[in-house]
C-alpha cells in the first residue's frame, strides 16, 4: 500500500540532549576504524547500566550478556572498550535520545548485507528513518546525513543513488534501551571520572579540556576583534546567534557570556545544556571573519533555519555534530593562516591534539588566526607497477599458494591424540584439574557427560613438555570442542603439541617483491603479500555450519621490507598459511558483521607508505612481534629448514 504525503530531504540538525529535568533513553556506542559510533544492542546497554549504577569506575564484561561479545570488556574508567585475545581498544560513549524516539521504543531498521543477514544502521539514522516512518513519508534522503542513500519506505529498500545498487531493508521490534530520569550524573561525563575542580590528567581528558579551550578562546579572540571587546550593531546580511555557555577548566573561566545586539538569522548554532545562565551573542554571519575549522565552519546553504545543538558535557563525542563539523569544514583554509595538524585519538601526526590545542591558545591570545586541519589520509598501496616488475623473492620458491577443500583435514581420534601427548603418573597430587575445577583425585567432572571406552574418568596424565596434569577425560572433552587437528594446546601454558591447524577458508596468497621502499627501510625493496579470500558457505568446523560467510576488503594487500628478517617471516607466514591459521570467520570488531572472515590474530601491515591508522610503516617493533605470534600459533623459527 502506498504511503501518503511528500517525501522528506533530512535537514541537518545535531540531536542534542533533552533538557536535564526529563526523561531520556540511554544508547552505549562503540566508535569504529571509520569514525562511525556503532550502537551496542538494547540488552547490552541495560546490562552496562546496571553495572554503571553500582560502580562508576568499574568495568563491564560484554559477554555476560552476548556470547559474542565474550572477548569485550568495556572500562568505564577510561571510557574504552578492551578485547582481551586482541588488546585493541576502541572509544565507547553513554547517548542520549528522546523516550519518544526508535530506541525508546525498541524499534530497529536494518539493512540485508551480501551474507544475507541483516545489519542495523547507526542510532542516528535509526532515529531519523523511525521519525520518517511515523509520519508516513513515502521516501527518506540520507544525503545531508553523509549517506549517498535513498530509503523507500513502500517497497522497504534502500537505494545506493550513484551505483543505482538496492537491497532490502526492515523494522523490527527489540527491547526498548534504558530510560533513564533527573539530570546526568558527574560520571556521565567523557571520560569517567572528570568533574569540576583539577582536571584528570589522563590523554583524553587533556584532549577534550585542551580543545574545547582553544575553541574557546578562538572565539573568544574573533569577538574581540571585530567589536573591540564589545559587541554592536554591525550592518551584515546575516547574523549569527551564539547561546554561550560558561566552561571552566581547572576551575577558572575560560570566557564568560556576553550580550549583544540583537537580529535575526536563518542560521543558528546553540551551545546549550549546560547548567549556568545562558546568553545571547549577535555575531556577523561572514566567512571572511571565521577562518575554517572544527569550531567555527562556514554555514552558508540553502537548507534554512539548520540547527546544530551541541551539549557542553560530550560535544566532542556527538556523532550528529562531529559529521556536520567535517562535512562543513571541508573549505579551502585561507592563505596566510598557520595550520595545526591535529591528530585523532586513534591515529598518528606530528603533534599532539593536547599541544595544539595549547598552541592555538596562546597565538589566539596573541592575535593570531589559526586553523586547526584535518588529519592526513593514509597511503594503503605503492605506486601503479608494472607486471614485469615483480619478481620473485629471493630463497622462496614459487609466487603462489592455495587451499582448496581437498586441503582441510579430517579429524583424528580424540583418544589417541590424548594418550600421545601425555605420560602416565603413578602419585597424583591433590590440586585442581584446570579444565573440569575438580580435585586430580577425584573423577573427572565431565564423568556421565562424555564416555571413552579405553579412557576412566579418574585416570589422569602429564602432558610430555610443560608437565602440567590434567584427567585425561577432560583432555579428551577440550580436543573435541576444538579442532580436531591432532594437536592439543595446554590451557595453562599455552604449550602447543603436534601442528596446529586453524579453520581458515580456502583461498590464495600471493607474494612478490616491488621495487619501492617502506618508510624505514630506504635501502631495502619490499615483499607484497597478496592475500585473496571469496565468499562461501560454512562447514562443520566454522561457528554456523551450512551458513553463508562474507568476505569483505579482499584481495587484502600486505607489505614486509625484502631483508633477511622480512624473508623469514614471509616463509613462516606461508608456513601459516599452509596450516589455515592467518584467517578465520567471526565477527568483525571493525563492524560488528558477524559470520564473516576476519584475521586471526596474526597481524599484518596493511598500510604501505604511511602509519596513521597503527597498520604500517615505521614501526621498529612490528617485525619481532609478528614473530612472537607466529610462535604463539605453533609457528616458529625452530619450524624453518636450514
Amino acid at each position: 500500500m502506498a504511503r501518503p504525503g511528500s517525501g522528506l530531504l533530512v535537514p541537518i540538525n545535531g540531536l542534542g540532549y533533552p533538557p536535564q529535568n526529563l526523561a531520556r533513553v540511554v544508547v552505549w556506542e562503540w566508535l569504529n576504524e571509520h569514525g562511525r559510533w556503532r550502537p551496542y544492542s538494547a540488552a547490552v546497554c541495560h546490562h552496562i547500566e546496571n553495572i554503571l549504577k553500582e560502580d562508576a569506575r568499574g568495568s563491564v564484561v560484554l559477554g555476560q550478556v552476548d556470547g559474542q561479545l565474550s572477548p569485550y570488556v568495556i572500562d568505564l574508567q577510561s571510557m574504552h572498550q578492551f578485547r582481551q585475545d586482541t588488546g585493541t581498544m576502541r572509544p565507547v560513549q553513554r547517548n542520549f535520545y528522546d523516550p519518544s524516539s526508535a530506541p525508546g521504543k525498541g524499534v530497529v531498521w536494518e539493512w540485508e548485507n551480501d551474507n544475507g543477514s541483516w545489519t542495523p544502521y547507526d542510532m542516528e539514522i535509526c532515529v531519523t528513518i523511525q521519525n520518517a516512518y511515523e509520519k508516513q513519508h513515502p521516501w527518506l534522503d540520507l544525503t545531508s546525513l553523509g549517506f549517498c542513500y535513498l530509503i523507500d519506505f513502500n517497497s522497504m529498500s534502500q537505494t545506493n543513488k550513484q551505483s543505482q545498487r538496492k537491497r532490502r531493508l526492515r523494522r523490527r521490534m527489540d527491547l526498548a534501551y534504558p530510560l533513564i530520569m533527573g539530570s546526568i550524573p558527574k560520571s556521565q561525563s567523557w571520560p569517567v571520572g572528570a568533574s569540576s575542580g583539577q582536571p584528570c590528567s589522563c590523554q583524553q581528558c587533556i584532549l577534550v579540556n585542551s580543545t574545547r579551550a582553544a575553541s574557546n578562546a578562538i572565539l573568544a579572540s574573533q569577538r574581540r576583534k571585530l567589536y573591540g571587546g564589545t559587541a554592536g550593531n554591525v550592518g551584515a546580511t546575516g547574523t549569527l546567534n551564539v547561546v554561550r555557555q560558561s566552561n571552566t577548566f581547572a576551575g577558572t573561566t575560560l570566557w564568560s557570556p556576553t550580550s549583544g545586539s540583537s537580529g535575526t538569522s536563518n542560521n543558528n548554532i546553540r551551545v546549550g545544556g549546560g547548567q549556568t545562565k545562558a546568553e545571547q551573542v549577535q555575531l556577523p554571519l561572514s566567512t571572511s571573519n571565521f577562518p575554517s575549522s572544527p569550531v567555527m565552519p562556514c554555514l552558508s546553504s540553502a537548507q534554512g533555519h539548520h540547527a546544530l545543538t551541541i551539549n557542553g558535557q560530550n560535544n566532542l563525542n556527538r556523532p550528529g555534530t562531529q559529521r556536520i563539523s567535517m562535512g562543513a569544514a571541508r573549505g579551502a583554509i585561507p592563505p596566510g593562516i598557520p595550520a595545526l595538524p591535529v591528530k585523532n585519538l586513534t591515529g598518528s601526526g606530528p603533534v599532539h591534539p593536547a599541544l595544539a590545542g595549547m598552541t592555538g591558545i596562546l597565538m589566539c591570545a596573541a592575535g593570531l588566526p589559526v586553523c586547526l586541519t584535518r588529519a592526513p589520509k593514509p597511503i594503503l598501496h605503492p605506486p601503479p607497477i608494472n607486471k614485469s616488475d615483480m619478481k620473485p623473492v629471493p630463497g622462496i620458491n614459487g609466487m603462489r599458494r592455495k587451499t582448496k577443500k581437498k586441503h582441510l583435514r579430517r579429524g583424528k581420534n580424540p583418544e589417541d591424540v590424548v594418550r600421545r601427548y601425555t605420560d602416565k603418573i603413578k602419585f597424583v597430587p591433590d590440586e585442581d584439574c584446570t579444565i573440569c575445577m575438580e580435585r586430580l583425585v577425584m573423577a573427572s567432572g565431565y564423568e556421565g557427560v562424555l564416555q571413552h571406552k579405553g579412557i576412566k574418568p579418574e585416570l589422569v596424565g602429564k602432558l610430555g613438555k610443560c608437565g602440567h596434569m590434567y584427567h585425561l577425560l577432560c583432555l579428551v572433552a577440550m580436543y573435541n570442542n576444538g579442532n580436531k587437528d591432532g594437536s592439543l594446546q595446554c590451557p595453562t601454558c599455552k604449550t602447543i603439541y603436534g601442528e596446529k591447524t586453524g579453520t581458515q577458508p580456502p583461498g590464495k596468497m600471493e607474494y612478490h617483491v616491488i621495487p619501492h621502499s617502506l618508510p624505514g627501510y630506504p635501502d631495502s625493496k619490499t615483499i607484497r603479500i597478496v592475500y585473496d579470500i571469496p565468499a562461501g558457505i560454512q562447514t562443520n568446523e566454522h561457528p554456523n555450519p551450512g551458513k553463508k560467510f562474507s568476505a569483505r576488503g579482499f584481495p587484502r594487500h600486505c607489505y614486509l621490507p625484502d631483508n633477511d628478517k622480512g624473508r623469514k617471516i614471509l616463509k613462516l607466514l606461508i608456513m601459516a598459511w599452509d596450516r589455515r591459521l592467518i584467517f578465520t570467520i567471526g565477527t568483525s570488531s571493525t563492524t560488528g558483521e558477524s559470520d564473516t572472515v576476519v584475521w586471526n590474530e596474526i597481524h599484518h601491515k596493511t598500510e604501505f607508505g604511511s602509519n596513521l591508522t597503527g597498520h604500517g610503516y615505521p614501526d621498529p617493533n612490528y617485525l619481532d612481534n609478528v614473530l612472537t605470534e607466529l610462535s604463539a600459533q605453533g609457528v616458529g623459527e625452530d619450524n624453518l629448514k636450514d
